[in-house]
């Protein structure tokens, strides 16, 4: 007869294995996949269609970039004809305000019985018309009688005496030629002569 505590004693058998390890507790949890482009309904250009929008686009700068160029050449030509054109009709106004100078002076010589005073008369008024014709132009007369000598705008040819003892020196006591200016630039000096220091 068995004793019963040794029975009760006994190792108890393992369970049958599964097949499949338990994961462990501390197992990376594998990363969140990138979303397919195709799955949320966009779709990437191909290389060659980018290639082709990469060209258009530089077709369209350089068509651009060539109308921008022929249209500074145009502005520049035009430029240059406008500036050549000035430089050729810039005496324009000028000579059409002389022709009635000329006008007057052909009549003049045309009469051949007009008497001297009549002579003198016709050649006063196309004076006054020459005067017109210059102040219309901006063309002023220099005529520095009794002025302080002005180097820019004169040009003594000789120094002399002058009459009354009170008159300063360097005084353009005489003009033996009058000056021009146009627009207030000299064209032509007037030729004076002024008085001499005092000794």
């Amino acid at each position: 007869m068995q004793d019963k505590s040794s029975t009760s004693s006994a190792t108890p058998e393992p369970l049958p294995d599964s097949g499949s390890p338990r994961p462990a507790a501390d197992a990376a949890v594998p990363p969140e996949q990138t979303p397919d482009p195709a799955q949320d309904g966009t779709v990437m250009p191909s290389l060659e269609e980018m290639l082709k929008a990469a060209e258009l686009k530089a077709a369209e700068h350089h068509d651009a970039w060539l109308r921008a160029k022929a249209e500074t050449e145009n502005v520049r030509r035009r430029a240059q004809e406008d500036i050549g054109k000035a430089g050729k009709f810039a005496v324009e106004k000028f000579s059409g305000e002389l022709l009635a100078v000329k006008d007057s002076l052909e009549a003049a010589l045309a009469n051949e019985n007009q008497s001297a005073e009549n002579l003198q008369a016709g050649v006063e008024l196309t004076l006054r018309q020459l005067v017109a014709a210059f102040e219309k132009s901006g063309l002023t007369e220099i005529n520095p009688l009794g002025e302080k000598f002005d180097p820019h705008k004169h040009q003594a040819i000789s120094q002399i005496d002058a009459p009354d003892p009170t008159t300063e020196a360097n005084t353009v006591l005489n003009v033996l030629q009058k000056g021009y200016a146009l627009h207030g630039r000299v064209i032509r000096p007037a030729l004076v002569m002024v008085s001499r220091a005092k000794a």
